[in-house]
Protein backbone atom coordinates (compact mmCIF):
# COMPACT_ATOMS: atom_id res chain seq x y z
CA UNK A 1 0.00 0.00 0.00
CA UNK A 2 1.45 3.01 -1.33
CA UNK A 3 1.73 6.45 1.09
CA UNK A 4 1.63 9.52 0.28
CA UNK A 5 2.52 12.90 2.15
CA UNK A 6 -0.11 16.28 1.74
CA UNK A 7 -0.07 19.64 3.09
CA UNK A 8 -3.92 20.95 3.14
CA UNK A 9 -5.52 23.59 5.41
CA UNK A 10 -8.54 22.05 7.82
CA UNK A 11 -10.18 24.69 9.21
CA UNK A 12 -7.82 26.81 9.06
CA UNK A 13 -5.34 24.65 10.46
CA UNK A 14 -2.26 23.42 7.95
CA UNK A 15 -2.32 19.84 8.33
CA UNK A 16 0.67 17.35 7.00
CA UNK A 17 -0.55 13.57 6.91
CA UNK A 18 0.91 10.48 5.53
CA UNK A 19 -2.26 8.92 3.84
CA UNK A 20 -2.68 5.94 1.79
CA UNK A 21 -3.41 6.86 -1.73
CA UNK A 22 -6.39 5.07 -1.72
CA UNK A 23 -7.64 7.44 1.58
CA UNK A 24 -11.53 9.04 1.01
CA UNK A 25 -11.43 12.95 2.96
CA UNK A 26 -14.00 11.29 4.81
CA UNK A 27 -11.70 9.14 6.58
CA UNK A 28 -8.87 11.17 6.84
CA UNK A 29 -11.35 13.94 8.49
CA UNK A 30 -13.24 11.48 10.70
CA UNK A 31 -10.04 8.54 11.63
CA UNK A 32 -7.10 10.72 11.49
CA UNK A 33 -8.01 14.50 12.41
CA UNK A 34 -10.84 13.23 14.89
CA UNK A 35 -13.39 15.56 13.17
CA UNK A 36 -17.04 13.27 13.46
CA UNK A 37 -19.26 15.78 12.62
CA UNK A 38 -18.84 15.04 9.14
CA UNK A 39 -21.23 11.96 9.13
CA UNK A 40 -20.74 8.52 6.95
CA UNK A 41 -23.29 7.62 5.57
CA UNK A 42 -23.27 6.00 2.08
CA UNK A 43 -19.92 5.95 1.14
CA UNK A 44 -21.35 6.47 -2.44
CA UNK A 45 -22.01 9.87 -2.99
CA UNK A 46 -25.84 9.24 -2.76
CA UNK A 47 -26.47 10.55 1.12
CA UNK A 48 -24.85 14.25 1.50
CA UNK A 49 -23.98 13.01 5.22
CA UNK A 50 -20.37 13.90 4.71
CA UNK A 51 -20.53 17.16 3.06
CA UNK A 52 -18.16 19.47 3.82
CA UNK A 53 -16.64 22.53 1.78
CA UNK A 54 -13.58 22.11 -0.29
CA UNK A 55 -12.36 25.64 -1.18
CA UNK A 56 -15.26 27.17 -0.62
CA UNK A 57 -17.52 24.22 -2.59
CA UNK A 58 -19.53 21.93 -0.74
CA UNK A 59 -18.52 18.41 -1.93
CA UNK A 60 -19.32 14.61 -0.73
CA UNK A 61 -15.95 13.60 0.95
CA UNK A 62 -16.86 9.98 0.57
CA UNK A 63 -15.54 10.61 -3.24
CA UNK A 64 -13.05 12.88 -2.36
CA UNK A 65 -9.50 11.22 -2.61
CA UNK A 66 -7.38 12.66 0.35
CA UNK A 67 -4.64 13.14 -1.96
CA UNK A 68 -6.92 14.92 -3.94
CA UNK A 69 -6.92 17.58 -1.45
CA UNK A 70 -3.21 18.73 -1.65
CA UNK A 71 -3.09 22.29 -1.52
CA UNK A 72 -6.52 22.89 -0.85
CA UNK A 73 -8.75 24.10 2.09
CA UNK A 74 -11.51 21.75 3.61
CA UNK A 75 -13.94 23.40 5.93
CA UNK A 76 -16.07 21.25 7.77
CA UNK A 77 -19.20 21.26 10.55
CA UNK A 78 -16.68 21.73 13.14
CA UNK A 79 -14.98 25.18 12.03
CA UNK A 80 -17.74 26.88 10.65
CA UNK A 81 -19.61 27.00 14.17
CA UNK A 82 -18.25 30.24 15.01
CA UNK A 83 -19.31 31.92 11.38
CA UNK A 84 -22.40 34.31 11.63
CA UNK A 85 -24.47 32.71 8.65
CA UNK A 86 -23.65 29.33 10.26
CA UNK A 87 -25.10 30.22 13.37
CA UNK A 88 -28.02 31.94 12.30
CA UNK A 89 -28.57 28.65 10.11
CA UNK A 90 -27.85 26.13 13.45
CA UNK A 91 -30.29 28.84 15.79
CA UNK A 92 -33.02 28.32 12.51
CA UNK A 93 -32.67 24.98 12.61
CA UNK A 94 -33.23 24.52 16.28
CA UNK A 95 -36.32 27.09 16.23
CA UNK A 96 -38.08 25.22 12.69
CA UNK A 97 -37.57 21.85 15.09
CA UNK A 98 -35.33 21.19 11.22
CA UNK A 99 -33.72 18.17 13.48
CA UNK A 100 -34.86 15.04 14.22
CA UNK A 101 -32.29 12.05 14.30
CA UNK A 102 -29.94 14.87 13.31
CA UNK A 103 -27.67 12.25 11.44
CA UNK A 104 -28.13 14.07 7.99
CA UNK A 105 -28.01 17.78 9.80
CA UNK A 106 -23.95 18.98 9.57
CA UNK A 107 -24.21 17.92 5.56
CA UNK A 108 -27.39 19.73 5.05
CA UNK A 109 -25.99 22.87 7.02
CA UNK A 110 -23.21 22.82 5.03
CA UNK A 111 -24.80 22.92 1.93
CA UNK A 112 -26.65 25.51 3.28
CA UNK A 113 -23.88 27.99 4.61
CA UNK A 114 -22.42 27.37 0.62
CA UNK A 115 -26.15 28.47 -0.48
CA UNK A 116 -26.24 31.71 1.19
CA UNK A 117 -22.67 32.53 1.10
CA UNK A 118 -23.33 32.87 -2.75
CA UNK A 119 -27.25 33.61 -2.57
CA UNK A 120 -28.22 35.64 0.74
CA UNK A 121 -31.57 36.21 -0.13
CA UNK A 122 -31.79 32.56 -1.53
CA UNK A 123 -35.66 31.59 -2.31
CA UNK A 124 -37.47 27.98 -1.46
CA UNK A 125 -36.19 27.23 -5.58
CA UNK A 126 -32.92 28.02 -4.53
CA UNK A 127 -32.86 26.22 -1.46
CA UNK A 128 -34.29 23.15 -3.01
CA UNK A 129 -31.29 22.54 -5.70
CA UNK A 130 -29.12 23.29 -3.20
CA UNK A 131 -29.89 20.93 -0.90
CA UNK A 132 -31.06 17.96 -3.45
CA UNK A 133 -27.97 16.26 -2.67
CA UNK A 134 -28.76 16.24 0.94
CA UNK A 135 -30.78 13.10 2.03
CA UNK A 136 -33.01 13.04 5.31
CA UNK A 137 -35.18 10.15 6.68
CA UNK A 138 -36.63 11.99 9.23
CA UNK A 139 -38.41 15.40 8.89
CA UNK A 140 -39.97 15.52 5.34
CA UNK A 141 -37.52 18.22 4.50
CA UNK A 142 -40.27 20.97 4.73
CA UNK A 143 -38.90 22.15 7.86
CA UNK A 144 -34.97 22.24 7.11
CA UNK A 145 -36.10 24.35 3.57
CA UNK A 146 -38.09 26.79 5.57
CA UNK A 147 -35.28 26.44 8.22
CA UNK A 148 -32.58 28.01 5.55
CA UNK A 149 -35.35 30.27 3.99
CA UNK A 150 -35.93 31.98 7.29
CA UNK A 151 -32.23 32.46 7.78
CA UNK A 152 -31.87 33.68 4.43
CA UNK A 153 -34.45 36.49 5.22
CA UNK A 154 -32.63 37.42 8.37
CA UNK A 155 -31.05 40.85 8.50
CA UNK A 156 -27.00 40.92 8.33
Amino acid sequence: MSERQIRLMVNGNEEILSVPDHLSLLRLLRDKLALTGTKNGCEAGECGACTVLLDGEPVNSCLVLAVECEGHRVDTIEGLSAEPVMQRLQQEFIDMNAIQCGFCTPGMLISAYALLLRNPHADDHAIREALLGNLCRCTGYERIITAVKTAAGKDR
